[in-house]
Order: structure tokens, then sequence, then C-alpha cells
């Protein structure tokens, strides 16, 4: 995967679009999140090489954990 990050500005960029499967959201995120893109002296941030700027690790984990959550929609009563 060659650097997919840099066209996203947020991890919710990723985690919304439509035109990817989860697989290739999942994989993005993941190199975001890694300890590879640690900003220095900021533990909870990350700016993989490429990126505009710096993401809060939250931020990251929440837009995976959107992916795996299903959609909300109305539910049926019992």
């Amino acid at each position: 995967m060659s650097q997919p990050f840099s066209r996203y500005l947020h991890p919710f960029d990723v985690a919304h679009n439509p035109s990817l499967e989860p697989e290739v959201k999942r994989a993005i995120l993941a190199s975001w999140a890694s300890d590879r893109s640690a900003v220095r002296d900021h533990p909870g941030l990350r700016k993989p090489p490429g990126a505009r700027r710096a993401v809060p690790i939250d931020d990251i984990l929440a837009a995976m954990h959107a992916i795996d959550k299903p959609a909300e929609g109305p539910r049926a009563s019992p």
C-alpha cells in the first residue's frame, strides 16, 4: 500500500469513504495508529508520512470502531 493515507485529512474520512472495503479502511487506519507514525514527545498524536497534520490516536481508534460498528438504524420493537 503506497501511502494511501496522505489523501485523507482525518481518520473519519477513511472510515466513511464508501469506495473503500472495510479491510482497506482497517489497514489504512492501522498504519496511522502505528508507533512508526507517533509524533515525537507527543505520544497521543500520530502523523503518517505524507499527512498534512497530526491527529489524536483517540480519533484513529474511534474511526476503527466506527468501521466495525453496524450501521445504526431504527430498531424494531419487540
